[in-house]
């Protein structure tokens, strides 16, 4: 992409072969960062953004060679990388699974944000960008909650993010977890299917409840190891919901270990006893299709130690 101002106030924007078929309104967005969408949109509508000099609909998909002119917009100010000497950013470079040109493969902390925001100053991708600073573009592919740890992609190219979301969106790519569950799990139940709906309390927290008005959503699971009082699986989400393996697991019976928002306080304590005080819930897996060389490959993120140590510590059933 080359660009160049033309006046302090107007952009022009030369789009390259990244940007080739994405939607103006998506290239806007990634563009103006901090701009409001409702903004974009109307100066689509108004026809300030133009194309080779000609007004374009938000679904016009850019073509290599396209000359796009960007009005002047306020744009809110970019808040300041972290810094890479601070030990929580040094620490995910160790973390690093797998990097090519076109994506990482990394495995997120427990109790690192994949994103800022919301009284977070920075999260994973902050770090990344901060570690990367000649990297043109860093986006997630998929999220993980705060508390999980495990497996998680970023792409450095748009085109494997474009690439990567369709095969989660058509469940061509199998991500799988590891989570410590109450009680016993039964070996013959192999599936969960309930509806999940979101809701945001007057707290402002957000809550996701089994509701027949929600999404569909399914998620496979497989009885790994059996403790007295709690059952190691692995859970495949075949869909891909907020906080639905938590909530699967909480509807069957057998809530996740140390879970704030879908636990059980008696088993909770049960676990800390035994040195757990962050949620059990590991992205241990990932397999799909490269976006370049499209073959198929898979990384692991194993249980660290900690997580090892706690299992160690249970007694057997």
């Amino acid at each position: 992409m080359k660009a160049q101002e033309s006046t302090p106030q107007v952009l022009f924007i030369e789009i390259d072969a990244e940007q080739d078929g994405q939607r103006i309104d998506n290239f806007l967005k990634t563009q103006l960062k901090g701009v409001p969408k409702s903004l974009i949109y109307r100066v689509l509508r108004k026809g300030e953004v133009r194309v080779n000099k000609k007004r374009v609909k938000p679904e016009y998909k850019l073509q290599s060679g396209d000359l796009v002119r960007v009005p002047p917009l306020r744009v809110a100010e970019e808040k300041p990388l972290p810094s890479v000497r601070l030990d929580s950013v040094k620490n995910i470079e160790q973390q690093i699974i797998y990097e090519d040109k076109a994506l990482m493969v990394v495995n997120k902390p427990s109790g690192m944000a994949v994103h800022g925001g919301s009284g977070i100053s920075f999260g994973l991708i902050e770090s990344l960008r901060a570690l990367r600073p000649d990297a043109k573009f860093l986006e997630l592919v998929h999220r993980l909650d705060r508390d999980t740890s495990g497996v998680i992609l970023v792409a450095k190219k748009r085109s494997a993010l474009t690439h990567l979301h369709e095969q989660l969106r058509s469940k061509t790519a199998d991500k799988h977890y590891l989570a410590l569950v109450k009680g016993q799990w039964p070996r013959n139940r192999h599936k969960v299917k309930a509806p999940l709906q979101k809701n945001i309390l007057q707290s402002g927290e957000r809550m996701v409840f089994v509701n027949d008005a929600g999404k569909p959503s399914e998620t496979h699971f497989e009885v790994m190891d059996t403790f007295a009082n709690a059952t190691l699986v692995k859970a495949s989400p075949i869909t891909g919901r907020t906080h639905q393996i938590r909530v699967h697991c909480q509807h069957a019976g057998h809530p996740i270990a140390c879970d704030d928002k879908y636990g059980d306080g008696e088993f909770d304590r049960l676990m800390q006893s035994s040195g757990l005080n962050r949620l059990f819930l590991h992205a241990w897996q990932i397999r799909f299709i490269h976006p370049q060389s499209e073959t198929t490959v898979s990384f692991e993120a194993p249980l660290d130690d900690y997580l090892q140590g706690v299992l160690k510590r249970l007694d057997k059933a």
